[in-house]
């Protein structure tokens, strides 16, 4: 569990980083609340869409599909 709990820690911590630490950075102008907030919006779907795909390869709904003789040789092989 440790394993997969620090790519996701690193990953929260970036993604945290970019949606409140950058938009600190954008230069004073007419579109300054606008630019901040597409920043903050592209942080946290940038964020949602690498969870959802991190999470969907722990238990994946499809698995492979094997002929038998494949899985007949696979076996033998790993016994």
């Amino acid at each position: 569990m440790v394993a997969s709990a620090l790519p996701v820690s690193l990953f929260t911590l970036f993604w945290l980083g970019v949606g409140a630490g950058v938009p600190w950075f954008v230069p004073k102008g007419d579109n300054r609340g606008m630019i901040q907030t597409m920043i903050g919006i592209t942080a946290v779907l940038c964020y949602t869409f690498w969870l959802c795909c991190y999470m969907s390869q722990m238990n994946p709904l499809v698995g492979p599909l094997l002929k038998n003789e494949t899985a007949v040789v696979i076996r033998g092989e790993w016994s």
